[in-house]
């Protein structure tokens, strides 16, 4: 399966911790446009976004359901992932 993790958080933040394999992208990036690490991305991937809270990720879950992708989950924070991906 192909799946697509993202955190949502700053680069500062990122730096400090973060679940295995994700890319950082926070919110401001989504402003201007999709990011270009999502450019080629199949609509249809399933993407795992979370932040610290789930606020910064509820946020730009909406803004990939408006760019038409489809299978988005908000993991809320790193916690709630890593969880998630060792079942």
């Amino acid at each position: 399966m192909s799946r697509i993790i993202i955190d949502t958080r700053s680069p500062e933040e990122y730096a400090g911790h973060h679940v295995e394999g994700a890319i950082n992208i926070p919110p401001e990036e989504f402003m201007t446009g999709l990011p270009a690490a999502l450019a080629d991305i199949a609509r249809s991937t399933e993407i795992i976004v979370y932040c610290r809270s789930g606020a910064r990720s509820n946020t730009v879950s909406h803004i990939l359901r408006a760019q038409g992708f489809t299978n988005i989950i908000n993991g809320i924070n790193a916690g709630h992932v890593e969880q998630l991906l060792s079942r």
